[in-house]
């Protein structure tokens, strides 16, 4: 196991990940090795299209939905719809950036993360919101702060943190003590013969949660049951993406979509996308052995690495 001889290394272009710190120390080694830096949403697509024993050389349509990955742009990525196969990806749309104030604070305490997606939103801090009753005065007044000074405040398009932030509203979880937990606890308050949605704004690259946002607070203000919103904000994004993928193949002809992220791992999305994509007439590719989420990054970032050295040889994959 140990007495390997590799060929390429690859690893995750996030600087200071630990993986990428020990490849890079490989090549500090072996100058010769070539290293291939993997986008994270790249790799999930890559590893969907392994877990499927995927073989062709188009493109499919991939929604890379998680908590965290680096960007291309330096900016936390999250919310990706991409193009692309084992070779190559093109980003074509994202949710818009919001501010991820504190970066991991705001990961433990989704009431911070919803706050700033509210004050992004131009939308107001009212009193009665969960977030805002959860923090006190002066944590309130730091983060306004951090927020219109733009302290610490990473940009981030992440579908994940989307799920925190609506967590936090319906006060199901303002703070986190393990990894997924506010937006597991939302799904667990789906229920069944909902069939009604928040809309997004589809713009030219990208997709808008502000019209989601404004219906869903006025719901919340009007006392519709938490269970009622929880299931409306995910047949939300089961309706995005419908009408984001239908955008696409009449753009492309592309007729394949992939589903890979963390956020896969919500069995109520995922039956109910997959079988909305199946409907229009899609075919969905889906994880089955290959975890959606992280676990199957470093699959992923081999399939990538291992495309683009026989790319430079002239081989075929």
């Amino acid at each position: 196991l140990f007495r390997i001889n590799p060929e390429i290394i690859a690893c995750d272009l996030h600087p200071e990940y630990y993986s990428t710190k020990y490849a890079q120390s490989l090549i500090s080694k072996n100058p010769s090795l070539p290293l291939i830096q993997v986008q994270h949403h790249h790799a999930h697509l890559a590893a969907c299209l392994a877990d499927n024993q995927w073989q062709s050389k188009e493109p499919v349509i991939c929604f890379s939905f998680d908590g965290t990955g680096y960007g291309t742009d330096g900016a936390i990525w999250g919310g990706e719809v991409l193009l692309g196969g084992y070779e190559k990806f093109e980003r074509v749309y994202h949710l818009d950036y919001f501010p991820l104030p504190g970066g991991d604070m705001a990961i433990r305490s989704p009431a911070r993360t919803s706050l700033a997606l509210l004050w992004n939103a131009g939308l107001p801090w009212i009193d009665s919101l969960p977030p805002v009753r959860s923090l006190n005065p002066a944590e309130i007044n730091l983060l306004r702060s951090q927020l219109v000074k733009n302290i610490n405040c990473v940009p981030t398009s992440s579908m994940g943190r989307l799920f925190d932030a609506v967590s936090a509203l319906l006060n199901i979880c303002n703070f986190s003590t393990y990894e997924g937990q506010a937006a597991m606890e939302l799904e667990a308050r789906c229920i069944p013969n909902v069939n009604s949605f928040y809309p997004f704004e589809i713009r030219e690259r990208t997709f808008s949660v502000f019209p989601l946002l404004s219906e869903l607070l006025n719901d919340l203000i009007n006392h519709i049951p938490v269970s009622t919103i929880a299931t409306k904000f995910h047949n939300s994004i089961v309706n995005l993406i419908i009408e984001l993928a239908s955008i696409i193949r009449k753009n492309t002809g592309i007729n394949d979509v992939a589903l890979s992220g963390g956020v896969w791992q919500n069995v109520y999305l995922l039956n109910r996308v997959r079988a909305s994509l199946k409907d229009s007439q899609f075919n969905v590719l889906i994880h089955h052995q290959v975890p959606a989420n992280d676990g199957g990054i470093a699959l992923g970032q081999a399939l990538i690495a291992n495309s683009k050295l026989r790319f430079s040889q002239h081989d075929t994959f």
